[in-house]
């Protein structure tokens, strides 16, 4: 079968511009604004998309598995400000999900949308088509190409070099344009579906000789990779816009009226030092956090974390978005915060000695964390200080920890003090003591939290000191703000919010894993067999490979649900479904389909010309964890000299690394913790083989199956 023939005529048939199924294939994207209207085809201006209460915005499906935000705003944050558009006005937001960019304007001008928001330049050939808002901000077109490639200073030296590009890229125009005065320049068309970001890798790793991207691509390109280089501007700024059909005149108006008074364009990297009252007239609040299982990372495209989430509560409800920074290297949270380089910091801080930092003021407690000594799950025995005596514990000498064990020491408790390596995080630590590698150690009752919402395999023996308060921090100069965060953590603590983010993220399972209950003799590994063969033979996958997967995910279970928020059988997100035009998750049909469709897509993500096995185990890792984070992994191991085309013993050991401070920092997804695809890889293959070698001697299935690193 010609995958790829096939997907290509589903785009095709999408293009009819006037026929009532066009939008079959661009289903609304979930979100809380979504609208619940059908889809339909429409031209008009402002009073048409009134009367239909509906602002239908075309958005490309890549965009939201682009990359983590460090240093501006968050991934969804235009979406907020659409939605707070659409509002304003009375109507209700409606995500078109385009597959192909190149589809977005003639979607726009048939009417199967009425806003393009896709980071597009407002080139001169785009105006001629469509109307373009006030730029969000301003880039410049450049050249890229690897940082030992010093041959290109200036648009003439890409005389005799071959530039990859994207046909439906701004650039390709700009090159055409080039080409009339250095007509040496040759273009290589690279595939739609392979964004930005993944050009970019291809020139570093030389699969790729040279391409252009957009300054603030390349400038957040080059905050976590080195091996890139800028090698020439192509074009003076250009502006980057939303757009509108051109007679949609007073929609545009409105539009500019409303980007001019949220002061969209406002720099990132202002120095600001303002209080609550100039933060609301700028409507943006720089949230400083770190990228962690407990503050900040990205989950499925999907922005998560206690610390952000709790933030931009604090935000909404005083009418501002949240940017988030991250400090890079070297960088220190406080001097940031004081230098005006954020606002909030909100890190899982402990409150220091206010002598140490007068320049920062902390807030009033939103959560107390414990010190507790953490053990392997077969430990018994340990139920206070004194049972330490003689034993061997592992922490890191930069943590309190170790002044908190030394004094116990020196105060007659005989412990074998050990420093654990500084790059290893808390969670690290603790995987080292499941794996009996190091005897004990000890960890923050939060950090602890979230471990054992997906592991069993440690446990907490006892507190080794009493509770500490968790804070966020302001400049000392900004009363108004601290005032604020503290009525709202007043508010707030224990309240509903906080008490749903709580249990989200320290008690809620991550993934359930329930016995198989159902067993039966033959060919049959579960009661969905006949539906899994169906939908699997549609995508060209092994419908027991899919059963071995589905195990893993739910234990059969068509209820289970996750603590994101993933539904049924294969743990599909709502808004996944809902793009394939399908609802209702708890249907076991209805999530294969659902679960298999986006397993496709997955699969899609990684080279046709990669081993089928290892194509198969790079998309089961980013089923689990997210494409990013595995492509992020591939380029890791290629570093490192491991086989970036190879998971087992290659791929999955960089996959390992992402969970180190040095490398989430130079990794384009940030934080990963690699060790739960890793296993999640392990298991369903273990699972997988158990189904074959089982089938072949018509055996029944196992009760469980488990597989060890």
């Amino acid at each position: 079968m010609d995958r790829t023939k096939g997907k290509r005529s589903r785009s095709v048939l999408c293009l009819a511009a006037l026929l009532p199924l066009a939008l079959a294939a661009c289903r609304p994207l979930s979100d809380p604004t979504s609208s619940s209207a059908p889809p339909f085809v429409a031209t008009g201006d402002l009073d048409t998309i009134s009367g239909h209460g509906v602002l239908r915005v075309l958005v490309p499906r890549l965009d939201r598995f682009s990359y983590l935000p460090r240093g501006g705003r968050p991934l969804d944050d235009e979406r907020e400000l659409i939605a707070g558009f659409a509002r304003d006005l009375g109507l209700e937001p409606y995500w078109v999900v385009v597959d192909a960019r190149e589809d977005l304007l003639p979607f726009l001008l048939a009417g199967q949308g009425d806003l393009v928001a896709a980071n597009l330049t407002a080139t001169a050939e785009r105006r001629e088509r469509v109307a373009f808002t006030v730029p969000l901000m301003l880039v410049r077109e450049q050249v890229v190409t690897r940082k030992s490639d010093r041959t290109i200073e200036k648009p003439a030296d890409l005389q005799g070099r071959r530039v990859a590009l994207r046909r439906s890229s701004s650039f390709w125009g700009t090159l055409e344009r080039l080409r009339r005065d250095y007509p040496g320049i040759e273009l290589e068309e690279v595939p739609e579906n392979v964004n930005t970001d993944e050009i970019l890798h291809r020139v570093a790793t030389r699969r790729l000789d040279v391409t252009v991207a957009d300054s603030n691509v390349v400038e957040a390109t080059l905050r976590y990779r080195d091996d890139l280089r800028v090698a020439c501007d192509l074009t003076e700024e250009l502006p980057v816009a939303w757009a509108v059909r051109p007679e949609s005149k007073r929609l545009l108006r409105n539009l500019n009226r409303y980007l001019s008074e949220s002061q969209l364009a406002r720099r990132r990297d202002q120095v600001f030092k303002g209080d609550l009252a100039g933060l609301r007239q700028e409507k943006v609040l720089r949230l400083l956090t770190r990228n962690s299982s407990a503050t900040y990372f990205l989950w499925h495209g999907k922005l998560m974390g206690f610390e952000y989430e709790l933030a931009r509560e604090f935000a909404r409800r005083h009418g501002m978005r949240v940017e988030v920074i991250v400090p890079g290297r070297g960088e220190d949270l406080m001097t940031m915060l004081a230098e005006g380089r954020g606002d909030l910091v909100a890190a899982a801080l402990t409150a220091p000695d206010s002598r140490t930092r007068p320049d920062v003021a902390f807030s009033r407690p939103y959560n107390f964390v414990t010190p507790l000594v953490v053990a392997p799950a077969t430990e018994s025995g340990l139920r206070g200080p004194a049972d330490l005596a003689r034993r061997t514990i592992y922490v890191r000498q930069s943590s309190p920890h170790w002044d908190t064990l030394t004094r116990l020491r020196e105060g007659g408790v005989p412990l074998n003090l050990q420093a654990a390596p500084e790059h290893l995080e808390a969670e690290e630590i603790i995987g080292l003591v499941a794996g009996e590698i190091y005897p004990l150690t000890v960890a923050l009752s939060h950090i602890l939290d979230i471990e054992l919402t997906w592991r069993d395999d440690v446990t907490a023996a006892f507190p080794l000191a009493d509770p500490a308060p968790l804070v966020w921090a302001v400049r000392a100069s900004n009363p108004e703000l601290l005032a604020a965060v503290d009525e709202f953590i007043e508010r707030e603590y224990k309240g509903d919010t906080y008490n749903v983010l709580y249990r989200k993220y320290f008690e809620d399972p991550k993934k359930i894993r329930r016995h198989v209950r159902y067993r039966s003799a033959g060919d049959q590994l579960s009661p969905y067999d006949q539906l899994v063969k169906r939908y699997a033979d549609e995508h060209d996958f092994d419908w027991r490979l899919i059963v071995a997967l589905m195990y893993e995910e739910s234990g059969f279970d068509p209820f289970a649900r996750s603590f994101a928020g993933a539904v049924g059988l294969l743990q599909v997100l709502p808004r996944t479904a809902e793009e394939l035009g399908l609802t209702d998750l708890e249907d076991p049909e209805t999530n294969i389909r659902a679960g298999l469709g986006y397993l496709d897509w997955v699969r899609d993500r990684f080279e046709e010309d990669l081993p089928v096995r290892d194509r198969m185990w790079f998309t089961l890792a980013a089923y689990n964890a997210g494409t990013g984070h595995v492509q992020d992994a591939r380029r890791l191991a290629a570093q490192r000299g491991w086989n970036p085309d190879r998971w087992f013993d290659n791929v999955e050991r960089a996959m390992l690394l992402l969970s180190h401070p040095e490398h989430a920092r130079n990794a384009r997804h940030g934080w990963c913790r690699g060790s739960e695809p890793v296993q999640y890889v392990r298991e369903v293959r273990a699972t997988y083989e158990v189904y074959l070698d089982m089938l072949a001697r018509n055996e029944p299935p196992p009760m469980t199956v488990r597989a060890t690193l």
